[in-house]
């Protein structure tokens, strides 16, 4: 088994799998939206409708890139406060036509720059909180590199949060743990450990429902086989999800939440 700081390490690498990567993999006929009628379009935050075997959904997730330039450009994934109202927009969008929403999170964060601040970053992840425990349509997230903070959870507040295997979700990264409690940063291994930010862990605390494999007996899977695993995966439990009334929906996501 691998040491949680592995694992942190390995949910950071710029080769996995991004939002948009399994949006145009796993669903069909992916639109992409743009803008929170408001301000911009935050490119730390993507999302738009789709198909998934045949059912309207609407999919939205923290992009991040494969090299810097991207990266730069996506912000390292990490939204400012429009990029969550984006994603609220979409959301009740969803709720209008009776749409499940299907979210993935890759953040260290939200961004904490001044300008996001000024422009209300703790408000929209609060609303975005607010208004996903009380969303009349199926959520389902699912932790696909780092789940870091508020900045996750804003997206994270599904009937179902599920993690693939090699990634973390945590109040905040080791890194920080380490400087807060210890005030030395070079104890972030130590620190991964008690933070129990590995999908096996959270899996054990019942914070979260389900890992999705990123290896096998012989190794790692490939990117074809997990995108495969992901939509199968993804498919019945969003018909499952669907049979449900929104009284229902409403009432589990809140006893989900409610028992922590």
């Amino acid at each position: 088994m691998k040491e949680a700081m592995e694992i942190v390490a390995l949910s950071r690498k710029t080769s996995r799998l991004t939002a948009i990567e399994i949006m145009e993999s796993v669903f069909d006929d992916f639109i992409e939206f743009h803008g929170d009628r408001s301000f911009h379009d935050d490119k730390a935050i993507v999302g738009g409708i789709a198909t998934l075997n045949g059912q309207p959904v609407t999919v939205i997730g923290n992009q991040k890139g494969h090299e810097v330039k991207e990266n730069i450009m996506r912000n390292f994934g990490s939204p400012h406060p429009e990029g969550y109202r984006k994603a609220l927009r979409l959301m009740k969008q969803a709720e209008k036509f009776n749409r499940p929403v299907i979210t993935f999170v890759n953040t260290a964060g939200a961004y904490c720059g001044v300008e996001a601040e000024n422009r209300g970053q703790g408000e929209a992840i609060a609303r975005n909180l607010i208004e996903m425990s009380k969303l009349k349509v199926p959520i389902l997230s699912i932790i696909i590199g780092e789940g870091g903070s508020g900045g996750a959870l804003a997206l994270a507040m599904g009937n179902q949060v599920w993690m693939m295997e090699h990634t973390m979700y945590s109040v905040l990264s080791p890194e920080g743990f380490s400087s807060i409690l210890w005030k030395d940063a070079t104890r972030s291994k130590e620190a991964a450990e008690l933070m129990k930010l590995t999908a096996q862990d959270l899996f054990g605390l019942d914070i979260i429902d389900f890992i999705l494999s990123e290896t096998n007996a012989e190794g790692p899977l490939s990117q074809e086989q997990i995108l495969k695993n992901l939509k199968e995966n993804i498919g019945s439990t969003i018909k499952e999800l669907s049979a449900k009334t929104p009284d229902q929906l409403i009432e589990e996501r809140y006893k989900r939440f409610r028992k922590y």
